[in-house]
């Protein structure tokens, strides 16, 4: 349970969210998804999302859960094409068929994630992986102002992780923001921005290179952990 958080997302940066087992970082991106209800204000450019209707919250948000990587939620005859069309569905008024722009940027999503070559198979026939790089196409076609990612480098391998990686430095460019919940805390601190819960609550936030972030990130796994840097980057080994 999440409580006495105040936290501010840079606009137009990579956010990341860490934190031990059941700190509450899935709680706080479905709360800034609008999926979890919770008490005082989460604010979007100075307008309170609650004021927002469903279709136009999911314009400007686009959402990835952890626990979506799951055939039974889109059913087991679903193609990967028509899974990833289901961004477009905010953007589509109601039963339109979906335009040529639509289809367009399904396409793009499909090509960026590597997953263009599955487009006719049907969702249950992927692997882990492969099913992670749709939904992640899914994402990508919503075409939204922020992305909130729960565990996005789930069970991908690690050339698509370095994929996942250049995706992220394309959409910066492109002045989106995002947020993503990572246990890669290497990959974690690549992002510009971090964010600490510990027992929903927060622990600290601070610039990814701050070494007042490092001293807090240690003390967040209880000492457990210490960082090192490796070319340019920061990767956490255990003590």
């Amino acid at each position: 349970m999440l409580s006495d958080l105040n936290i501010d997302i840079p606009q137009g940066k990579w956010t990341s969210v860490i934190g031990p087992n059941g700190a509450g970082k899935s709680s706080l991106l479905q709360a800034i998804a609008g999926l979890l209800k919770c008490d005082g204000s989460i604010t979007l450019n100075d307008v309170n999302i609650s004021s927002l209707t469903h279709k136009d919250l999911a314009k400007k948000i686009a959402w990835l859960g952890q626990d979506l990587n799951t055939v039974d939620e889109f059913g087991d005859s679903l193609s990967v094409y028509d899974t990833v069309m289901l961004g477009r569905l905010p953007h589509q008024g109601w039963l339109h068929l979906p335009s040529q722009n639509d289809h367009v940027v399904v396409e793009q999503a499909l090509q960026q994630t590597d997953a263009w070559h599955l487009r006719q198979r049907p969702l249950q026939q992927l692997s882990g992986g492969e099913r992670q790089r749709v939904l992640l196409a899914r994402l990508l076609a919503v075409d939204s102002e922020i992305l909130l990612m729960d565990e996005p480098l789930a069970n991908l391998d690690p050339p698509h992780q370095a994929d996942f990686l250049q995706w992220q430095a394309n959409l910066l460019t492109q002045g989106k923001t995002l947020v993503t919940v990572l246990h890669e805390i290497h990959f974690a601190l690549r992002a510009d921005h971090v964010v600490m819960l510990n027992r929903g609550k927060l622990h600290f936030q601070g610039s990814s290179q701050d070494p007042a972030t490092h001293q807090a990130l240690i003390g967040l796994f209880d000492g457990r952990i210490h960082l090192e840097k490796l070319g340019g980057d920061w990767v956490a080994l255990p003590n």
